[in-house]
């Protein structure tokens, strides 16, 4: 027998600059630029280091103007360069979604594949702690509505490195969804995701855990209180499956609906909204595919609440899926 992978704890946040770091020095068409990514090291520290590496061309500190510096990035990938322009949160994209999906998300599409645009748009999406509502929402659906981009939401630290290389390299524009409450998270790494060449396939989801009774499907933060969930319902006898969704866009229903097909049940789980969500649309591919057949129960959302995300914590606490909600849902999904 061989022995054990080494494998180490790395927080989220050192696996985001580990990827970026390599993709600068492997291909010098890439460069990094958004607010206080450079002198300041990044407002989450994700480019801790990179400016003093790489120097003003490649790192770049924008003034505060996202449709100005998002255009910039998007005019610069029409020309073949390979950039990734961060928000320093989704919510702030808002004033650059007409770059987002009339200028790179149609683009090949309308020039009829001559011109590309190798773009990535990261940083920070869904809830924070105490930011109230105006930096709170996930953004999941309505970049994962629009034709032209993928849309990735890592979880793990593995998950965060593996899919922002492959991010960099596609030669289509890819919206990186990041968890601000994850990135001081430490997850444990492989030694093989640790090398230069790991990256993750977009459009593959991950199972978790194994399971027999029911499917628990999720993205970026919830994944965590699903395997959470998933521990407490193990004492009682329930043994829940756990898909990480990883890719919004293309999704991966394939890994959904055979896991179905085994368990008979499904519960999704998300931060975002009720209405319109990656759970809805979940639900309405189970529906329309082979798998309702084998579905015993109906599906079940659990979702952020349709409210804008209040500042109190005790209500932002009751506005987000808890593993309680999890549970409870699960034990409605399978009458028990």
């Amino acid at each position: 027998l061989s022995p054990p992978a080494a494998v180490s704890q790395v927080t989220v946040r050192d696996a985001l600059n580990q990827a970026l770091d390599e993709e600068l020095e492997r291909d010098e068409r890439v460069f990094l630029l958004g607010e206080e990514v450079a002198q300041y090291d990044g407002a989450y520290k994700i480019s801790r280091g990179l400016w003093k590496k790489y120097g003003d061309k490649r790192v770049i500190d924008t003034p505060i103007s996202e449709m100005g510096f998002a255009g910039i990035a998007v005019g610069a990938a029409m020309v073949w360069l390979r950039p990734v322009c961060e928000f320093m949160t989704f919510n702030f994209s808002m004033q650059a979604i007409d770059q987002v999906i009339n200028s790179a998300a149609k683009t090949c599409y309308m020039s009829a594949g001559s011109i590309s645009v190798p773009i990535v748009f990261r940083g920070p999406n869904g809830a924070s702690a105490g930011v109230a509502a105006q930096h709170s929402q996930c953004f999941a659906a309505w970049y994962g509505h629009c034709p032209g981009l993928k849309v990735v939401s890592p979880w793990s630290s593995e998950d965060a490195k593996g899919l922002l290389k492959a991010s960099i390299r596609d030669d289509n524009p890819v919206v990186m969804l990041e968890s601000e409450l994850l990135y001081g998270v430490p997850f444990e790494m492989s030694e093989q995701a640790q090398s230069k060449e790991f990256v993750i396939p977009i459009g593959k989801a991950k199972i978790e855990k194994q399971g027999t009774h029911v499917t628990l499907v999720a993205h970026s933060r919830p994944v965590g209180h699903c395997l959470e969930a998933a521990a407490v319902l193990s004492k009682e006898g329930v043994e829940c499956e756990v898909i990480n969704l990883r890719t919004i866009r293309p999704m991966d229903i394939e890994t959904v609906e055979a896991s179905v097909a085994k368990t008979n049940h499904l519960v999704t789980v998300e931060g975002g909204w009720p209405q319109f969500g990656v759970g809805a649309e979940i639900c309405a591919r189970i529906m329309e595919g082979p798998a309702f057949n084998y579905l015993d129960a109906p599906v079940v959302r659990v979702t952020g609440a349709d409210v804008p995300m209040p500042y109190a914590k005790i209500l932002e606490d009751n506005s987000i899926p808890q593993v309680k909600d999890i549970v409870f849902a699960v034990k409605k999904a399978l009458n028990i």
